[in-house]
């Protein structure tokens, strides 16, 4: 199951990449510095409200659906998931409009913020559809949805800027696309609720569960948009704009690999434990933590590499000296992150002691508000960057020990010293690479890092990947022959 969703989410996962950077590329471009600060801004708090409103929802839907047999039990967790989603939508709408109309807020960053609040609904009933596809193993719907979604809201994003919304434009992308694909997917979901009625104690029951993942995923969030709320404070919204490309750069480019990875492995860790026993869960993570190496980490050792020429290629030129300066940071902590939300901290999700999860957030997410109090007003953004790669390193540690006392996952170490050896010596190449700026410049040291790192991973077995390519090629041969 896991590779068949590997390669399933591959299309998806090159598309969110694309529209990543192109995010990044256009609206550094047509929005100002201001603008787009207040966009980060709003960007932060909206995602913390969808996450303390709707996220505990979209894990139940993740981890509870394997567990169910047809009929009247699966009824009833389809009933029940989205009669909830539908109240807190209602009541979350209410809420925001109040706050938003109380709040004495700088009118143009209110604006950006409501734009992003109103499409949180949409995103979450969208989000429990495409969970189901993912734990059902219907990779196809799953990555049709995610293309159609991304690629839909950055048309509609970019369209809003050309019209001169200013920062409220990526944010009408983001709730108006999958508000338009709610029609193709919405229908279906609920008439697997047949006529099943919500089930309190059955909502107890994933609140119990999912609650505390959402907590930590709001503590995540913290960890990543304190740096921001204290740059405006402290400096301004262009360097909260700055620092927000910069971060995006890194952050997007492995967190799609990550996600990508995650996308095909936690439905794959949760049917392995489910319905195969420890035993293959161990064998199942093995394989994914090795596999998670070997593209994690000349990944994010590549970014760090090509700062500098990135900055110039994707960012504006107001935003991107400041921006390359934090990249290689942001790089080491978004690997700090990925194998923390998706490798370890998968132990408390499997053994359902998401409390536990809570408690490992909340070192990180607490260390990361001094860091940045004590960072901030002396380095600026730099001195946020190092906030949160420190915090992101602590978040890692406290997650593998307490992770450990819930369910033990186990750690490749062979795959992980070889991988290591294997981004070194691609890291030595490509630092030795002459400074040609610009496209070239980025071109030439992914061109020769590529190489050089798949030439050394195969040659030294890597994660075993000269294993996977000789069986892969075994194979190619015996459907020549057969044919």
């Amino acid at each position: 199951m896991f590779w068949k969703g590997v390669w399933g989410y591959l299309p998806a996962n090159i598309v969110q990449g694309v529209v990543g950077f192109l995010t990044i590329v256009l609206f550094t471009r047509l929005l100002t510095p201001e603008d787009f600060g207040r966009y980060a801004l709003a960007f932060s708090v909206m995602t913390m409200a969808h996450v303390a409103v709707f996220s505990w929802l979209e894990a139940a839907m993740a981890r509870f659906w394997a567990a169910e047999t047809p009929g009247p039990g699966m009824a009833g967790h389809f009933a029940s998931l989205y009669r909830a989603a539908f109240g807190l939508s209602g009541l979350f709408l209410v809420v925001a409009a109040v706050a938003l109309w109380l709040w004495p807020a700088d009118p143009l960053f209110k604006i950006a913020l409501a734009a992003g609040l109103a499409g949180a609904p949409a995103r979450c009933i969208l989000k429990l559809g495409q969970e189901r596809f993912r734990a059902a193993g219907e990779v196809g719907k799953a990555a049709g949805l995610d293309m159609a979604v991304a690629i839909g809201g950055l048309a509609i994003g970019v369209g809003c800027a050309l019209l001169g919304l200013g920062g409220a434009a990526p944010l009408l992308g983001l709730g108006l696309a999958p508000l338009a694909a709610l029609p193709f997917v919405l229908p279906g979901e609920l008439k697997q609720a047949g006529g099943a009625r919500l089930e309190p104690a059955r909502v107890r029951t994933y609140a119990a569960y999912g609650y505390p993942i959402a907590v930590s995923l709001a503590l995540t969030v913290i960890l990543s948009s304190t740096d921001r709320f204290l740059l405006a404070a402290f400096m301004d919204e262009a360097a909260v704009g700055a620092y927000h490309a910069g971060y995006s750069i890194a952050n997007r480019t492995l967190d799609v690999l990550f996600l990508w990875l995650g996308s095909a492995g936690q439905p794959a860790l949760v049917m392995a434990l489910e319905r195969g026993g420890a035993d293959r869960l161990k064998a199942a993570a093995r394989e994914q933590l090795s596999t998670f190496l070997l593209i994690g980490l000349p990944a994010a050792a590549g970014v760090a590499l090509v700062a500098q020429p990135l900055a110039e290629v994707l960012i504006g030129e107001d935003l991107r000296v400041a921006a390359a300066t934090i990249t290689p940071w942001i790089a080491l902590s978004a690997l700090l992150y990925g194998l923390t939300a998706y490798y370890f901290g998968q132990a408390f999700t499997l053994g359902r002691k998401t409390k536990l999860l809570l408690v490992a957030m909340s070192i990180p997410a607490g260390a990361n508000v001094v860091l940045n109090f004590i960072l901030v007003p002396r380095y600026g953004v730099l001195g946020a960057a190092w906030a949160t790669a420190i915090s992101f390193g602590l978040g890692l540690i406290a997650t593998m020990l307490i992770g450990r006392k819930v369910l033990p996952l186990p750690v490749p170490w062979e795959a992980l010293v070889r991988c290591l050896i294997a981004t070194a010596v691609m890291a030595a190449v490509v630092y030795s690479l002459p400074p040609l700026g610009g496209f070239l410049e980025l071109m030439l040291d992914a061109t020769v890092g590529g190489i050089v790192y798949a030439a050394v991973a195969l040659t030294i077995n890597a994660a075993e990947v000269r294993d996977v390519a000789m069986n892969l090629l075994a194979k190619v041969r015996e459907r020549r022959a057969a044919a």
